[in-house]
């Protein structure tokens, strides 16, 4: 993606963003109130890495040494945050990214950059949606 056709994508609720289609505020502070905390961005960033995969919530909760009812509110959080999305598998509930959510989040973030040239932000934006792709 050059930097003069840098777009940013957004999600489909439309309960997320204001008439102008960006993200709003409060949705923006909730992902990252979400990740403001040490055991949720350590679950955040062990997914990341599983990619579109996941994890079930029980490994979770062994690889990162935590409580299985101490887990369980963290990955509620983080999906009502719209950053985790979790699907029955059996009687396992596997967790994985939500790459939507999480680029809507980047976007907002990026979306005003370097005094209106978002060209500059290109590298980091292009960097993203290639990790976010690749899941």
């Amino acid at each position: 993606m050059s930097p003069s056709t840098l777009t940013f994508s957004y999600l489909a609720d439309e309960s997320y963003f204001d008439n102008n289609r960006h993200m709003d505020i409060s949705t923006a502070v909730n992902r990252l109130s979400a990740l403001a905390q040490d055991s949720r961005l350590k679950i955040f960033r062990l997914l990341i890495e599983q990619g579109r995969d996941g994890l079930a919530a029980g490994k979770i909760a062994k690889q990162l040494h935590t409580p299985h009812n101490t887990l369980s509110t963290h990955l509620a959080v983080l999906t009502r945050a719209g950053l985790l999305t979790s699907t029955r598998r059996g009687r396992s509930i596997i967790y994985s990214i939500d790459p939507k959510g999480i680029q809507a989040l980047f976007d907002y973030l990026v979306q005003d950059c370097c005094g209106g040239r978002p060209e500059l932000c290109a590298p980091l934006t292009a960097i993203t949606l290639k990790t976010l792709s690749q899941q």
